[in-house]
């Protein structure tokens, strides 16, 4: 029988420890949550990530009508940098408890690096494409129409589609199919007219839903559409695309951005949503807001500061 001294016991002891705190662990890679609920009323409203790109920006994409300068040095001002940026895309689904209404179907699969996440993620939000019972296109930019066929398929099989009629005239036409209509016409002739027999347009003013009522919001395209969410006395707006940079869109409402085809109406948009947002203190989700998209607006001043939302939500 061996006996361990004590002092060969701490050596040991000692030797162990030694190894366990310089033990390695392997580098994970950076992370993000994929989705994020909470309520409104009786409805349940889940943001989820469908990824990200990262790109040099926001100098010409926001600012277009201002110098680099400019645009480099409020980046700078709020702590982002001045030459690269990232655009995050956020689908939202909103269970009103006899509906599962999708709004925006994302990139889709294989379409971006690093996006197109939404029909692989829905599992781990909880649900399945076959329970999605309306889609709504804020609009029609391939973010927001790339996810709705799956290999050649429509992605959310049991789903009515929702959309604004003058979005649908735009950009459906085969003379829409060349010059600089072209990208977004070819998708639209793929992913969303063959969906036209199972599509009802909506104009301002009318519900998808009981308490989800469209709002005009044109400028970013012809038709694009945001929707005013009310339930149990909460509010909530679903932006789509008229904010597209928390910074940049919300404290330079007026300044051109690249993605807004007639960008003056775009604008004009922006501060009228904005100011209603301000005014009445409602929080909203918009497509391209740092995830998880969800935040609040306050007066700035002649503009407008984002407030991202804490757990106000939660309450």
């Amino acid at each position: 029988m061996t006996t361990l001294s004590r002092r060969a016991a701490l050596v040991g002891l000692g030797a162990t420890a030694a190894t366990t705190a310089f033990a390695k662990a392997p580098l994970l890679g950076p992370s993000t949550p994929t989705h994020y609920r909470f309520a409104l009323g009786a409805y349940e409203v889940t943001t989820i990530f469908d990824g990200a790109i990262q790109l040099d920006g926001p100098h010409p994409i926001f600012g277009q009508d201002q110098t680099a300068e400019a645009v480099a040095e409020l980046a700078a001002e709020r702590l982002l940098p001045p030459t690269r940026m990232e655009i995050g895309f956020t689908p939202v689904i909103v269970n009103t408890g006899s509906e599962v209404i999708l709004f925006d179907a994302g990139n889709g699969a294989g379409r971006r690096p690093n996006a197109g996440a939404l029909r692989a993620r829905l599992s781990e939000v909880g649900f399945t494409p076959e329970q999605i019972d309306i889609v709504v296109l804020t609009h029609f930019h391939p973010d927001h129409i790339g996810g709705l066929m799956e290999d050649g398929v429509p992605a959310f099989p049991n789903a009515r589609y929702v959309t604004n009629a003058l979005e649908y005239d735009f950009w459906s036409p085969e003379d829409k199919l060349s010059g600089g209509t072209e990208r977004v016409a070819k998708l639209t002739q793929s992913n969303v007219v063959p969906l036209a027999e199972q599509m009802s347009f909506i104009d301002d003013g009318e519900e998808v839903a009981s308490g989800v009522t469209a709002m005009a919001a044109y400028g970013h395209t012809p038709g694009h559409t945001v929707y005013h969410l009310e339930n149990g006395g909460e509010r909530l707006l679903l932006g789509g695309d008229f904010a597209n940079h928390y910074v940049m869109s919300i404290e330079r409402p007026d300044w051109h951005v690249r993605f807004d085809m007639d960008k003056d109406a775009a604008a004009a948009t922006r501060r009228n949503i904005l100011g209603m947002l301000a005014a009445d203190k409602i929080p909203f989700t918009s497509f391209h807001m740092p995830f998880p998209a969800v935040g609040f607006i306050e007066p700035n001043g002649s503009t407008f500061r984002y407030v991202a939302a804490s757990y106000q939500l939660n309450l």
